[in-house]
């Protein structure tokens, strides 16, 4: 039997591990909090039909409701952060279980708030707005609700919908259990003949793998395992989709992605012209797949080696605190101020570091209003891994930016923009280390390092909503989702999007199933324009210096002040124009007939 080598948490020093704990003093703070928003939710009743009556009453229910929702922010994020530290723990279920039930509660007890206001008059809410200073906080959500008035329902239709919050987001529940919690690969052999643990952690780095074998023993386990559960993860997606459909025409959108778009006025043509331009550009993508397997000496190229990196050089193993140090160098475009709350943010241990048994598969970026913005990593010494600490800690400055300047109500971000935040301090690294890469092997590994950023997340982001807007379409048509009709529409678009150099590959037709970001719908189109925008606001830092610099610090404080497309516009990009996209598909076709001159010149 393979020697286990992921760590039980217990056995990973303290110094990587967040320090969540100071978001509460004892499990019973923890309740407290949790029971305080759920009883303040049923006292906000005492609002009930009188939101307006007056411009004080209307004030007086929003501060309210800020401090109930930010208490029990408070205590929902900090029971999932902690159940994501062991998936398997049963006491942490149960809290998260708690915590999620008391969102749906207090989502219910505070529903009539979005109807109430909608049907006050619009002349009514601007003469409030003159009159009562408390509502000048309140003046964007406020005409945003005027905007988002048809799509409102009752208060009855509302409190039911919010009753069903926790029923209705199960599909996704049920994913992130049985992909973190219960999923198992089994062992595979690893470069040095060991037989080892294939996990979602470690599966790029085995990906990544000169060795061919190695490449295709995690390839196949990983798509085994998800081939076994096709159907029954077929089945929870289409709930997922029927659910988004159902939910879009109750509240009178034309359709799910409509609905979607719309709580951040984005207009839909942004999602249709990135689709566009990114398909037009497809001829360079297909020159680079053809490059791949030319440089790779392969008769014929599989998905299992779209990964690895083309130049033949021993990759450093990088520990977390020279990849610390690192980041600080390639960030120092962005000023003393940004690097200092950097520094601060490592000392005051912001981030969970190491992988461990159970723990949450990937990276991400979060903590309430009140806390520290936490990451969650599972760094595992590559340089990717160093790409992943300044990817989340650009959102985690991010939310630091915006909580410290920004009331609790626009103290979030939209996904739109807060994808910016990360991309730009990849790419700062990314040029970081390029220009100063001396080996010309290194430089032409990173190079191609930086073709395969733009390949996995603008490209392939663009291709998964492509996939997601099949899906709803389709549903929306009448239609009802099957492993056999997914997996054959998935293959058409990886095939189309990889070209005629691919070889034959029938596995791939399964990746939609290991997605977790399609259970949060019309999300991951954001990571492609966000990487748009950010090479744009990227190149406006390096060629403008302290006054773009400055811009940007304004767009990182803005929070969710105003809509995202016209929060862009402060750090110097209009994302309604084809302009950035075209600008970042020109930066790949460059990059692209750069290497290929560098590997057979």
């Amino acid at each position: 039997m393979a020697e286990n080598k992921v760590k039980q948490r217990n056995e990973i020093d303290d110094r990587y591990k967040w320090d969540i704990g100071r978001m509460y003093s004892s499990p019973d703070a923890w309740k407290h909090d949790l029971e305080e928003a759920v009883s303040g939710a049923e006292e906000f009743s005492s609002f009930h039909g009188r939101l307006g009556e007056s411009a004080a009453i209307l004030a007086d229910a929003l501060t309210e409701s800020d401090r109930i929702e930010q208490k029990l922010e408070k205590a929902y994020v900090f029971a999932r952060m902690k159940l994501d530290e062991d998936n398997r723990d049963a006491e942490q279920q149960a809290m998260h279980d708690k915590a999620l039930s008391a969102l749906a509660s207090v989502s219910a007890s505070m529903s009539f708030v979005s109807p109430e206001i909608t049907s006050i008059p619009e002349e009514t809410i601007e003469q409030f707005l003159k009159e009562e200073p408390r509502l000048k906080t309140y003046e964007h959500i406020l005409r945003d609700a005027m905007r988002q008035k048809q799509h409102v329902l009752s208060e009855e239709e509302e409190n039911i919908l919010a009753q069903l919050g926790e029923v209705l987001g199960g599909s996704g529940t049920v994913f992130t259990m049985l992909n973190n919690a219960d999923i198992r690969f089994g062992d595979i052999t690893d470069e040095s003949g060991e037989r080892v643990a294939l996990t979602h952690g470690n599966y790029i780095k085995y990906m990544r793998s000169k060795k061919r074998s190695v490449r295709k023993d995690a390839y196949d386990h990983c798509y085994d395992t998800y081939r076994s559960l096709i159907n029954t993860i077929a089945a929870n997606y289409n709930i997922n989709v029927k659910t988004d459909v159902i939910r879009a025409r109750m509240r009178r959108y034309g359709s799910s992605r409509a609905s979607a778009l719309s709580g951040g006025n984005i207009p839909e043509t942004v999602y249709d012209r990135l689709v566009d331009s990114v398909n037009e550009y497809l001829p360079v993508v297909h020159e680079y797949i053809a490059l791949r397997k030319e440089l790779l000496g392969l008769d014929e190229l599989k998905m299992y080696d779209v990964y690895v990196p083309l130049i033949d050089v021993k990759e450093k193993t990088i520990s977390f605190n020279d990849a610390v140090e690192i980041a600080l160098k390639g960030l120092a475009p962005l000023g003393r101020e940004y690097l200092d709350q950097f520094k601060t943010g490592i000392e005051q241990r912001w981030i969970d570091v190491y992988e461990n048994e159970g723990k949450t598969s990937g990276a991400y970026s979060f903590g309430s209003y009140d806390s520290y913005p936490y990451v969650l990593m599972n760094f595992d010494h590559t340089l990717n891994d160093m790409f992943t600490l300044v990817h989340e800690m650009g959102h985690s400055m991010h939310s630091y930016y915006t909580r410290k300047t920004q009331p609790f109500v626009y103290g979030g971000h939209s996904i739109f923009t807060a994808e910016v935040a990360s991309t730009v301090n990849e790419t700062l690294l990314m040029k970081y280390l390029i220009s100063h890469e001396e080996d010309p092997e290194m430089k032409k590994y990173l190079l191609n390092m930086y073709i395969e950023a733009f390949r996995s997340t603008l490209f392939r982001q663009t291709m998964f909503a492509e996939f997601e807007h099949m899906t709803h379409s389709f549903v929306e048509s009448g239609g009802s989702l099957t492993a056999e009709w997914m997996c054959g529409k998935y293959d058409e678009l990886n095939r189309r999007y990889f070209g005629p150099a691919l070889g034959t590959d029938e596995k791939i037709a399964y990746e939609w199933a290991r997605i977790p970001h399609f259970y949060r719908s019309f999300y991951v189109y954001q990571y492609a324009t966000g990487y748009s925008a950010a090479n744009a606001i990227t190149d406006r830092i390096l060629t403008e210096g302290e006054p773009a610099v400055n811009d940007y610090l304004r767009f990182l404080a803005s929070g969710a002040s105003d809509y995202p497309v016209d929060l862009l516009k402060i750090a110097g990009v209009d994302m309604t124009t084809e302009g950035p996209v075209k600008t970042a598909m020109e930066t790949f076709k460059k990059l692209v007939t750069e290497f290929k001159a560098l590997c057979r010149g």
